[in-house]
This record gives structure tokens, sequence and C-alpha cells, in this order.
């Protein structure tokens, strides 16, 4: 069986050692190079051409960003999935739109880098070490693929307000009453952005799943006929919903 070659370049041994004994775990997966230097790593990923690039966003003499112009030049460009302990919203939503795949926070746990490579090659879940049960999914990667469904893309802004804001709606139930004065702000705290900001990209999100066609399939994995094509959810209802769903499934 072939094997999916991934490089790491992240800022410390400590982290490449990490996410190496995740890959370890893996079937089908190989790291063929690493380093904390940007500019070493544009030259591995030059030579070995892997599948999938898992990056840091500070790294020596050429940081994270230097390193994705240099692989969108490159004529065959692996998968990048960004690690790193950032969290403004500048830093996530300039990583996505300069390439990257999935931005992951750190501290990471090791299951979700095992199952967005597992998810990126198309090998599905991940199976328990017996062989036989599969992984139950975390709360992100199942709100995740609810938003992917319906047409929600993972490179916009609102994608991850939202899905941080059901979330909280899952953790506590109440907070979608007070979606302005308390969900929007906690939300933008995290962020580092306003509540304003927050609720417009939240907007934003919904409104290109449904201008993509997606209500039927909002109604599918509701279960009922909530909406038509001229009656969109609000923020809050479309929050409660999903929370709801995930509340109902054992969140």
């Amino acid at each position: 069986m072939a094997q999916n070659k991934v490089v790491i370049l992240q800022d410390n041994d400590l982290s490449i050692e990490a996410l190496k004994g995740a890959i370890s775990e893996l079937d089908g997966f190989e790291v063929v190079g690493a380093s904390t230097d940007g500019e070493k790593g544009i030259e591995i990923i030059k030579s070995v051409e892997p599948e999938f690039v898992i990056l840091g966003i500070v790294l020596k003499n050429v940081d994270g960003f230097g390193v994705m112009e240099s692989i969108c030049k490159n004529e065959q460009k692996p998968k990048i999935l960004v690690v790193s302990s950032f969290t403004s919203e500048n830093v996530i939503s300039r990583a996505l739109s300069s390439g990257a795949v999935y931005y992951i926070a750190k501290p990471f746990k090791k299951e979700i880098i095992k199952n967005r490579l597992l998810e990126l090659s198309g090998k599905g879940e991940i199976k328990e070490s017996a062989g036989i049960e599969k992984r139950k999914n975390t709360l992100d990667e199942r709100i995740s693929k609810i938003f992917i469904a319906v047409g929600i893309p993972p490179h916009i802004k609102g994608y991850y307000y939202l899905r941080e804001g059901v979330k909280m709606a899952v953790e506590n139930p109440e907070i979608i009453n007070n979606i302005t004065k308390k969900l929007y702000p906690m939300i933008g705290e995290k962020f580092q952005t306003t509540a304003s900001k927050v609720e417009r990209a939240i907007r934003h999100a919904i409104e290109v799943a449904c201008n993509r066609g997606r209500i039927e399939t909002i109604n599918t994995l509701l279960g009922i006929r909530a909406y038509s094509a001229s009656d969109k959810p609000t923020n809050g209802e479309f929050i409660a919903l999903i929370a709801d769903k995930m509340l109902l499934e054992g969140a």
C-alpha cells in the first residue's frame, strides 16, 4: 500500500515529536521530513513532494506564511494543516486564505490530527486499536461535518464563530436566550474581535449556505421541513437547532 508522505514544520522539537507519535499510529502515513526551519522545510517539500504538510506559523528564517507562498508555486501542492498556538481571527483567516485546509489550535489532541489526515486522504474515521469499533467523533468534528454538508466553507470566519457558538450552546443551552449580550461577546473575546463582527460573520456564513441551495439539506439534517428557500434561519435559530441536534445525539 502506497504511503501518504507527511512533512512536519513546527517551532519546536517537542511539537514535532508529538505529531510524529500521532502519525505513527496511522496505517498508510509516513513522516518523511521535519524541521523547525521554514527555509529548510521548503527544500524538503520540493525534494520529497509530500501529500501533507503539518505547518506552524513561527519558524526559523521563513515563517509559515512564507512556506505557504512557496508551496502555492509548486506544480504538486500538498494539503496543509496549520497547527499553531495563535488564535487571532486575522492569523486564522490569513492562513486559510493562503492555502491551509485546516487550522488546528494548540494544545491539540492527537486524535484530531489523525482524523484530519484520514479525512483528507479519504480513509474515513479512525478505528480503535481492536480494529472493529469506530471512534466516536468529537463534538468539533460532528459540527464541522454538518457545516460542510450544508455548504458553509471552512475558509470563512463565520464557520469558526458558528462552531464556537454551537459548542457554547451545547455546554449551556440557556445562553441562546442571551445571544447578543453574552454569546457574541464571548466568541469575540476568544477570537479577539468584536461582537458585531461575530454577528455579521455568522450571518454571512448562514447566507452562504442558503444561497448555495442547501435549505433542503438543513431540513433533512433537522428531520423536519423547517425552512423554505425564502425563509432563512436567524443566527440564533441556526445555532439552537444544531446544538439541539448535538444534545439529542448525546453531545
